[in-house]
């Protein structure tokens, strides 16, 4: 195969290879945006280009401007219908990528390609605005490579060169740039991306939201990526104990859980009232962007994580806040409490929040509640039997934890508790809190993420978007609120180590676990270390993190102004560094060559004025003409002829050294002797 694609190139006249090769380069860097450009962004571009290609390969005239202009109106008509505008991210990156393919439709000349790479470079840019992983970093550098090997191609005009003497030459200009982009990326101020933010894909999917709307999702589509990844200073948890407290869900219209929108004045609003015992465990969490506020930590934090560049805020459901969403990758630092209690410890008036019920929903679960209550009492007293034996009910009533539970209707609890008896942690949860608010016990839903796995390769945790779980708070008189989770109740395994979910597997994958799981885990375990490996030291060198290199450098106290000193230092040193370079390589060249142009500078001062392009011989003979019969010209006349002999006489007795020396012993004169 390489050999035939070798011989079909060497067949192509060099302007059809270079066009096909930069077209090649092209689709590349538009391949790796179809996951985020229309559908018919992807068509148009796919057909430009094939269309291109086309018109090279059978040597056709290039189309009219009338088509150019034809593509460009129906480029601008279909981004407005798509996007509703032609400004912004992605309707820009649309365009981009469109232009990029038209201007290859009027390539005629080197300037043309000119312009083609550098829109290609700028496109190559826009990667970025949606995805900064290894993956995409490393189809870059591809991309770019591409791209330097065209531009370098460009660049030798005359004969045909192979490409790979190009690439090889491109690959050794990206090798010497990469010291400085290091120096770049390690001391350059670290500034807030300046497009916009990226869209919440996150519906549909098993992630989190702000709201929670039960049995509308007929089945739960599992999402393999990554939420954040936690290494603790010291032993881990168990993982049962693992519970990373996100949005805490308290109003219920029948059909969708919201957060709380008391009607309550302030002061009369449930506080946090925190109290934590025992030793902290601490521990670091490098959190993926996922465009929402929340900070997850591990229950319960009584102090503020170390986040960079902000502020966290902790709400009375012990919910953590920051105030604008997070769009990039952060790592901070938390410590929490496995022991704690929180909540009022007596009863009080805003409680009644925490068990109101929409009327008309749900008529059988009320009907249980008042069975319950005819069997185990009520009041305060009896809420801790009432809990216990909903969740007896739960483990020996044949309910099913199940990813695929069907849709269900509009009385969801009715549904769970007496029909379906089967489905996953937000139908547990949400049925779990209904019963529990008709028995007039206090409770809500908390959201958030549950266990996840440790890589043994670099020894963090690592929690997926398909552990986002759902649980349940209940208020107990003198206790205040405490955690119950019905889904383990149904399915222990859920919350321990023994039944995590597992995301559907490509076909490599599955390929590769059933000859072998041992390998196919150890394989995705490397993988995932070597991606965070890229997450921690690349996409989390922060500002502080630039402070801190300086404080390793002598810096006592780094400020920005210290910084730029070392920048400016460092360029000042690069650039006398690359002319001391710059030098030495003038020195390093011919020394023949080197001492032919000595004597042409002498013989300047001496009226030859045009001399660059005469051979030694022919300046002795000027010489000759020029000063007469004297001893100098003699000699000069002489020298010039050995040094002649020297490059082009195969036997030549004059050694270059020897050359040298006799032309510092020529008796010059100081000037024209006319």
């Amino acid at each position: 195969m390489k050999r035939a694609l070798g011989s079909f190139a060497a067949s192509l006249p060099r302007d059809t290879r270079d066009t096909l090769f930069l077209l090649a380069v092209i689709g590349w860097v538009v391949f790796m945006q179809i996951g985020h450009i229309p559908w018919w962004c992807t068509a148009l571009t796919a057909g430009v280009l094939v269309w291109r290609g086309v018109l090279t390969l059978r040597g056709r005239p290039l189309p009219g401007w009338r088509w150019r202009i034809g593509l460009l109106a129906l480029t601008l008509v279909a981004t407005w219908l798509t996007h509703r505008t032609l400004l912004g991210r992605d309707a820009g990156v649309t365009l981009i990528v469109v232009l990029l393919a038209l201007k290859t439709l009027e390539l005629r000349a080197r300037r043309d390609a000119f312009v083609v790479f550098f829109l290609g470079f700028f496109t190559l840019l826009t990667h970025f605005f949606y995805s900064q992983s290894l993956l995409t970093a490393a189809g870059i550098l591809i991309a770019l490579l591409g791209l330097l090997t065209a531009l370098v191609n460009a660049h030798m005009p005359v004969g045909r060169p192979p490409l790979a003497q190009a690439a090889r030459i491109a690959a050794g200009m990206a090798a010497l740039g990469a010291p400085i982009m290091l120096v770049a990326f390690m001391l350059f101020p670290r500034l807030s991306p300046l497009w916009g933010v990226p869209g919440d894909g996150m519906e549909g999917r098993s992630g989190l939201s702000g709201k929670m709307r039960v049995g509308q999702i007929a089945e739960l589509v599992l999402d393999d990526r990554v939420a954040f990844r936690v290494r603790f200073d010291t032993a881990a948890p168990p993982q049962r104990d693992l519970y990373f407290r996100g949005p805490v869900l308290t109003d219920f219209d029948g059909v969708e859980w919201r957060p709380l929108r008391s009607a309550f004045p302030p002061h009369m609003e449930l506080q946090a009232d925190l109290a934590v015992a025992g030793e902290p465990i601490r521990y670091e969490v490098t959190m993926e962007p996922h465009q929402r506020p929340w900070v997850f930590l591990l229950e319960a934090a009584n102090q503020a994580p170390e986040l960079p560049g902000m502020r966290a805020f902790m709400t009375p459901e012990l919910q953590w806040f920051t105030r604008r969403p997070m769009t990039e990758l952060v790592r901070y630092r938390a410590e929490a409490y496995t022991q704690f209690r929180h909540g009022p410890l007596e009863p009080a008036l805003a409680l009644q929040d925490q068990i109101q019920l929409p009327a008309g929903f749900n008529p059988r679960t009320l009907e249980l509640a008042q069975q319950l209550r005819r069997e185990h009492g009520t009041g305060p007293a009896s809420s801790a039997a009432l809990i216990r034996a909903a969740l007896e009910r739960l483990r020996t009533g044949g309910y099913t934890y199940t990813l695929d539970p069907g849709v269900y209707g509009q009385h969801t609890a009715d549904e769970f508790w007496f029909d379906r008896r089967e489905g996953f942690c937000e139908h547990i949860a949400s049925s779990f809190v209904i019963l529990m608010r008709a028995l007039d016990i206090p409770a809500r839903i908390v959201t958030g993420y549950q266990g996840g796995e440790l890589n043994g390769v670099d020894g963090y945790w690592t929690v997926r978007q398909r552990d986002a779980h759902a649980w349940a708070e209940v208020w107990l008189q003198g206790q205040g609120w405490v955690r119950v989770d019905p889904t383990s109740a149904v399915a222990p395994g859920r919350t321990g180590s023994l039944d995590r979910l597992r995301a559907p597997q490509g076909a490599i994958a599955s390929a590769i676990g059933s000859i072998d799981p041992g390998t196919a885990q150890r394989l995705r375990e490397v993988w995932e270390a070597i991606n965070n490996g890229w997450n921690q030291w690349v996409l989390n060198y922060t500002q502080g993190k630039q402070l801190d290199l300086l404080k390793h450098i002598g810096f006592e106290s780094p400020s920005w102004t210290d910084l730029a000193y070392v920048l400016i230092g460092v360029v000042v040193l690069v650039s006398l560094a690359g002319a001391g370079w710059t030098l030495w390589e003038r020195q390093q060249h011919d020394p023949w060559l080197r001492l032919l142009a000595r004597s042409r500078q002498r013989l300047q001062g001496l009226g030859l004025h045009d001399s660059a392009h005469l051979t030694p011989r022919e300046l002795a003979r000027w010489t000759r003409e020029r000063l007469g019969d004297t001893e100098f010209s003699r000699s000069l006349s002489a020298w010039l002829l050995r040094l002649e002999a020297q490059r082009y006489a195969p036997h030549s007795p004059d050694t270059l050294t020897a050359l040298q020396a006799e032309f510092r012993k020529l008796a010059w004169p100081k000037k024209d002797p006319r």
